[in-house]
């Protein structure tokens, strides 16, 4: 059925576009990609890489890409790249490329321990600060509400949360104040409940003004503290696997080449020990090389990389496994298309007969 389809990482196409299925998937978009969705009759296409990645000037049917995109574009086929993001996800191509070092047939889950060899941390825009106020018990309540009026205390899907501890202020004001307790000219103690709010940036003035219209005292005392983003261990660029049961490296390149379907691994070994830890990032990975090291892995799993990238590592410690750029993807768009379909069963996502690896092995 018909339906809005929301795409953050939509490159091409009318995000308020009504979209229907089939939804096409693929690695790359080519002419013969973009015959194949159109001949379906799709209204979108998932391709994995962003067919724009750099910065171009024109986009005209001068070259293969451009005139695949013009004629998506003409027809109404919105193109949505999700590359990184689903690299790093729960579940997503990194995962996937480390279940495919198990041995053929096992589960997957009893290889070892996995976490992003670089964390992804996320900021709630609801809680991008904290603002911290002392206020006498019997005034808390009027200050939390206020605060919660203007978005403070929103945690994911409850209102008004706030923390309150027990305290004893203590203040001296000079003649010209009016203190709500005590008396001017002397040094006072009040007891005091620490309040505590989650606040977002965009509220922060409008939190302030609130606060200082419904405290009691003529000058409340408050702290506004900036929050970091919160790390999520499952989530993040490449993975660092730790294996339950250290394997060499040419038993590893062995699986992963059974796994993949694919003539031919390479493997460059710094060593022939066991390895007990080993950094996975698919497509070309070199830029997590140093994160892998730095976590003690002592093999690199990856599509592939340059030649001197490949000796910095052999003289670092870490053996190399280049398994091919879109080998180390292609495999996990079937589980892409299951994954969509069972959130969207009406988009009806599939592969391409067309999507194709573009090199093979000559004996």
């Amino acid at each position: 059925k018909g339906g809005k389809l929301e795409l953050d990482g939509e490159i091409l196409g009318d995000p308020a576009a009504e979209f229907s299925g089939p939804l096409p998937l693929a690695i790359d978009i080519t002419p013969a990609v973009a015959d194949q969705a159109l001949a379906a009759g799709a209204s979108a296409v998932v391709a994995y890489h962003p067919p724009l990645w750099s910065p171009i000037r024109r986009l005209t049917p001068d070259t293969p890409k451009g005139a695949s995109l013009l004629r998506l574009l003409a027809t109404g086929v919105a193109v949505y790249s999700p590359h990184t993001a689903l690299d790093a996800a729960p579940g997503g191509v990194t995962d996937w490329l480390c279940d495919m070092l198990a041995e053929p047939g096992a589960d997957p889950r009893a290889l070892g321990d996995r976490r992003p060899l670089s964390v992804h941390a996320q900021r709630d825009p609801n809680a991008t600060h904290k603002i911290v106020t002392f206020v006498p018990a019997d005034a808390a309540d009027r200050v939390r509400d206020a605060l919660a009026s203007v978005g403070a205390g929103r945690i994911g899907r409850y209102l008004q949360c706030s923390f309150s501890s027990p305290g004893v202020g203590t203040f001296f004001g000079d003649d010209t104040t009016r203190p709500a307790v005590g008396e001017a000219g002397s040094l006072q103690t009040a007891d005091e409940l620490r309040l505590e709010m989650v606040c977002p940036e965009a509220a922060l003035a409008l939190a302030v003004e609130m606060l200082r219209r419904f405290h009691p005292y003529e000058e409340p005392a408050f702290d506004i503290v900036p929050l970091a983003p919160k790390p999520r261990r499952d989530a993040g660029a490449g993975r660092r696997l730790t294996l339950d049961r250290p394997t060499d490296a040419q038993t590893l390149a062995r699986r992963l080449r059974e796994n993949l379907g694919v003539d031919a691994v390479k493997l460059a070994a710094a060593s022939d020990e066991p390895v007990a830890r080993v950094g996975v990032c698919p497509g070309a990975g070199a830029a997590l090389l140093d994160a892998a090291v730095a976590d003690g892995c002592t093999l690199f799993v990856t599509g592939e990389m340059r030649h001197h990238e490949a000796l910095d590592a052999l003289a670092r410690g870490c053996s190399v496994l280049l398994a091919g750029h879109t080998n180390t993807e292609r495999g996990y768009l079937p589980h892409y298309a299951e994954r969509i379909n069972s959130l969207l069963p009406d988009a009806r996502a599939r592969t391409l007969d067309a999507d194709r690896p573009i090199f093979r092995t000559l004996a």
